[in-house]
């Protein structure tokens, strides 16, 4: 296993400060305007365009095959320049796409500017941002960075959807992403070109940091593991997550109920998040991740159990977000403390794909398998992912 040694402060406190403050904002406000808005407006825009809701569902999986294909490439440009310009022509591309989709007049169209969402989320939101804090901090300082840039683009995002759907119903849906792409222009754009370091204070800090190039990284077993684990945890999650609602409805929960149910994901992503942000010094990140996923698939187990009793109900979804909240964390740190940070943007790519298809195949092998067997199938898949990570552990 290879890890950093501590080196002199590789940005200023002030400095790491307002790294941490623009990604979260532009990560939120990217979110928002490219993922988030979809569910609010997918309805009037599948009405007007005359199509299905799955048709227009369908642009989400156009997003993510798009991410997976560009996302190695992205890796080896930020461990080569660094994120400055990366990140802005990510911003320039999401704004653009944006304000294509609110002028899109075919389904086909629709998928273009999908497309170069998909291109827009790798660039511009976690991905690169995580490749950009892991290079530009301290290893004792990434971590936190990491839980705050987190934790606030979670929060944020779920607290703007009684506002996206205001938007909506009183600008319409293709003003509203109007007014989003605006914002993402004029937010993220100068924030990332302004507050990342540039390419030569990149090149300075990476000279400094050791790291395990990516094909040595795919020889290691430890490599195969944490892929396994990530995986199985977000394909479990993405099916469950997207047929949740449909399953609550159909064992007989109330449309109020099914509907609000699915907040407690949001909810535990957040407390798991806080209660790293206090712990994270203390306990070491591969136990806490195995002990998420476990959690995460006894939830999913248990749920077929749980009937109308809505206690338990929430129990088990919660757990989903325990998984959830504590994986989008663990991903980034482990794999920085595993394989170094000279190379880290093209390891983390590497697991980044194999999710990325986990995402967009899963939800469809668990809608033909429907009632409690997707439930079932999610809970076992995310305890092998648990399991992937014991021998780290033993480590």
């Amino acid at each position: 296993m290879t890890t950093d040694t501590r080196t002199p402060h590789l940005l200023a406190p002030t400095s790491r400060r307002l790294l941490v403050a623009v990604f979260s904002l532009t990560s939120t406000i990217g979110y928002v305007a490219m993922v988030q808005i979809l569910p609010v407006v997918l309805i009037p825009i599948a009405d007007e365009l005359g199509t299905s809701r799955t048709a227009i569902a369908g642009a989400s999986t156009v997003s993510t095959l798009m991410g997976a294909l560009v996302a190695i490439p992205v890796g080896r440009i930020l461990d080569r320049h660094g994120g400055r310009l990366v990140m802005t022509a990510g911003s320039i591309i999401g704004a653009a796409a944006v304000l294509l989709w609110s002028q899109v007049t075919s389904v086909a169209l629709l998928y273009v500017a999908f497309a170069l969402i998909g291109m827009s989320l790798v660039m511009s939101t976690y991905e690169a941002a995580f490749a950009v804090l892991v290079v530009a901090t301290e290893p004792y300082e990434r971590d936190r960075a990491i839980l705050m840039v987190t934790m606030i683009a979670g929060f944020a995002t779920y607290l703007v959807y009684p506002v996206l759907g205001w938007m909506n119903s009183e600008l319409g849906w293709r003003t509203t992403l109007v007014v989003l792409a605006v914002t993402l222009a004029v937010t993220s754009v100068p924030a990332h070109l302004i507050a990342i370091p540039s390419r030569a204070a990149h090149e300075s800090h990476a000279r400094a940091r050791s790291g395990v190039p990516i094909g040595s990284a795919l020889r290691q077993r430890r490599f195969w593991l944490l892929l396994i684990a990530f995986v199985a945890q977000a394909g479990a999650a993405s099916a469950f997550l997207l047929l949740v609602v449909t399953y609550l409805l159909d064992i007989g929960h109330s449309t109020a109920v099914a509907t609000a149910v699915p907040i407690a994901v949001g909810a535990l992503q957040i407390l798991s998040r806080l209660m790293l942000t206090t712990v994270a010094r203390r306990v070491p990140l591969a136990p806490a991740t195995a002990f998420a996923f476990a959690v995460q698939g006894a939830g999913l187990l248990l749920l077929p159990l749980a009937g109308l009793s809505i206690p338990l109900t929430l129990l088990c979804v919660a757990a989903v977000g325990l998984g959830q909240g504590v994986g989008v964390i663990a991903r980034p740190s482990i794999l920085a403390d595993s394989f170094g940070v000279a190379h880290f943007a093209s390891v983390l790519a590497a697991i980044t794909v194999p999710m990325a298809l986990a995402r967009a195949g899963t939800p469809l092998v668990a809608t033909w398998l429907g009632d409690w067997r997707f439930l079932a199938v999610c809970g076992v898949v995310s305890i092998l992912g648990a399991l992937a990570l014991v021998p780290l552990i033993k480590r």
